[in-house]
C-alpha cells in the first residue's frame, strides 16, 4: 500500500504542476488576474486561480483513494467529503471571478463543515464536553480554520509550503500508528502533492495564485484531516501541525477586533505580512515558515510517539507555541527596529 501512496502521490503532483500551468495561460488570456492594491503584498498583477488546476487534480485522487486504500471510515465519507471540497470550489471561483457577498460564502462553508462534521469518526474532544456540544465546537473550529486559511494566503509560497508541511504531517503521524497507511493518511499525502505541484509556479516571484477556489477548499480538507486525527487521540499532534497558521490569524483577527475594526475587510496586519513590509522577500519568510513546520512536525510526532503519554502531549504543544513565537518575533522584529530608529 506504501507503494501505491507513493506512485499517487508523484503522479498527483507532476499532474498538478502541468495543469496549473495550462491554466495560467488560460487564466492570462482572459484577463483574470489579481492586481496589485494598497492592502496587497504584491506589485506586478497576476493570474489567479490556480486552485482550479490543484483542485481538479487532487479531488479525484482523493476519491480514488476512498475506493482503493483500506478504509476504517464511513462510506458515505468516502465520496461525501470530496464533494463537499467541490461545491466550496465552486463558489469560490464565482468569488474570484465576480466577487459575491459575505453571507452566500459563509453560508457555503458552514454548510461544507456540517457535513464533515457529521462524518467525523468520534468525538473530537475525547469527552470532555457532551456530544452535541463537541460538534458544535468542531464545527465553529473547521468554519474559522477554512477561512484563516484563505486570510493566510497573501504572500508567495506561503499556503503551499503550510498545506504541504500539515499534509506530511498528518501521513506522518498516520503511518506511525499503523501497521499499513489508512486512507486518512495517504489523502493527507496527497494533498501535500498537489500543493508542491502548484508551487513550481507560486514559489517567489510567483507566476500564478491560488486564489479562493484554491485555499477554501484546501482549508476544509486538512481541517476536517485534522479534526480526524484528533479524534483518534492524536489531540496534540492535530493542534500542533496547523500552529503557526492558528495564532498568526488568530492574534490578528483578535487585534483587529479589539481595535474595532471591520475584520472581514482585506488588510496587511498579519505577522508575514508585517514581515514582508520589515523588508523580508517572500522567499524568506515562506522558508521561515517551512523551517517552523519542521519542527512542529517533529514536535508533532513526539507527542504520538516517544511523550505520548502523561504530561508528554502537553509538553510538546508548550514546545510548539514556543517555537512559533520565535517565528513571530522573528516577523516582527524588523517593524521593532524601525520604531525604535
Amino acid at each position: 500500500m506504501i507503494w501505491t501512496t507513493v506512485i499517487l502521490a508523484a503522479v498527483t503532483a507532476i499532474a498538478t504542476a502541468i495543469l496549473v500551468g495550462y491554466f495560467r495561460r488560460l487564466l492570462l488570456r482572459h484577463d483574470i488576474l489579481d492586481r496589485p492594491n494598497t492592502r496587497s503584498s504584491h506589485d506586478t498583477p497576476t493570474p489567479r486561480g490556480g486552485g482550479i488546476g490543484v483542485m481538479l487534480v487532487l479531488l479525484p485522487v482523493w476519491l480514488i483513494a476512498g475506493f482503493v486504500l483500506p478504509f476504517d471510515g464511513s462510506a458515505t465519507a468516502k465520496w461525501l467529503i470530496p464533494a463537499a471540497a467541490a461545491g466550496l470550489a465552486a463558489i469560490s471561483w464565482v468569488d474570484d471571478v465576480r466577487t459575491i457577498g459575505a453571507l452566500p460564502r459563509l453560508g457555503a462553508q458552514f454548510a461544507a463543515a456540517i457535513l464533515g462534521v457529521l462524518m467525523v469518526p468520534g468525538l473530537v474532544f475525547q469527552g470532555l464536553f457532551p456530544g452535541w456540544l463537541d460538534a458544535a465546537v468542531a464545527l465553529i473550529g473547521l468554519v474559522w480554520f477554512i477561512n484563516l486559511f484563505n486570510f493566510m494566503d497573501g504572500i508567495d509560497g506561503i499556503s503551499g509550503v503550510e498545506a504541504g508541511a500539515i499534509g506530511i504531517g498528518l501521513g506522518a503521524v498516520g503511518w506511525l500508528l499503523a501497521a499499513t497507511p489508512d486512507t486518512y493518511a495517504a489523502q493527507a499525502i496527497f494533498v501535500a502533492a498537489s500543493v508542491l505541484g502548484f508551487l513550481v509556479w507560486n514559489w517567489h516571484p510567483a507566476r500564478i495564485f491560488l486564489g479562493d477556489i484554491g485555499s477554501i477548499p484546501l482549508g476544509f480538507l486538512l481541517g476536517w484531516l485534522l479534526l480526524v486525527m484528533a479524534t483518534s487521540g492524536q489531540w496534540a499532534a492535530a493542534l500542533i501541525l496547523p500552529l503557526y497558521y492558528l495564532v498568526d490569524a488568530t492574534l490578528t483577527l483578535l487585534r483587529r477586533l479589539l481595535r474595532g475594526e471591520k475584520v472581514w475587510q482585506a488588510h496587511r496586519e498579519h505577522f508575514y505580512q508585517r514581515a514582508v513590509q520589515n523588508g523580508r522577500n517572500h522567499a524568506q519568510v515562506s522558508i521561515a515558515v517551512g523551517l517552523t513546520n519542521a519542527g512542529l512536525l517533529a514536535l508533532a510526532i513526539l507527542s504520538s510517539t516517544v511523550f505520548s503519554g502523561g504530561a508528554g502531549p502537553f509538553a510538546m504543544v508548550a514546545a510548539a507555541f514556543f517555537l512559533v513565537a520565535v517565528l513571530l518575533a522573528w516577523m516582527a522584529r524588523g517593524r521593532a527596529l524601525s520604531e525604535s530608529a
